[in-house]
């Protein structure tokens, strides 16, 4: 029995030896386990997910306000003629003078509203009659249906 345990030892030592090896040498997941992993797929998945919605959200809210808002252009266009507007108010005298309809200018020297028209048309607004208030606009200012009736809907 004696040679035996001499046979054996050394063997049991060197399978011991090679299992702490191999043990050692395996590669390893670092502590984490598979609902972890998971829970961390599915949080890059849920933030991929939420930033695609709010780049869709930006760009129908860029599209509905390229729609609902004039263009830059028509911004510029639209103060060049103010300014031109009041330019040759200016010229003429400060004091408001009569259009071909018989109506006193409804741009004042400075290129804004008359008061009086503004409570005209905030008045229509609210009451519903924003078309009405729009073609009034419209016909003061000399300006075109689309400007008027956005002009009107941001009052």
């Amino acid at each position: 029995m004696g040679d035996v345990l001499l046979v054996m030892l050394p063997a049991l030592i060197l399978a011991a030896v090679l299992w702490a090896v191999t043990t050692a040498l395996k590669p390893r997941n670092f502590g984490i386990s598979d609902a972890e992993r998971y829970q961390r797929e599915l949080a890059v998945k849920s933030l991929a997910h939420y930033s695609a919605q709010v780049q869709a959200a930006e760009a129908a809210r860029a599209r509905v306000e390229a729609t609902t808002r004039p263009s830059q252009n028509s911004q510029q266009q639209s103060q060049q003629a103010d300014n031109a507007r009041s330019a040759l108010l200016a010229r003429i005298g400060s004091a408001p003078t009569r259009t071909r309809h018989g109506r006193e200018d409804a741009l004042l020297a400075v290129g804004h509203l008359s008061p009086q028209l503004l409570l005209q048309l905030q008045s229509l607004a609210r009451d519903g009659q924003k078309t009405k208030a729009a073609r009034l606009l419209r016909q003061s200012t000399h300006t075109d249906f689309k400007t008027a009736k956005n002009y009107v809907d941001r009052l």
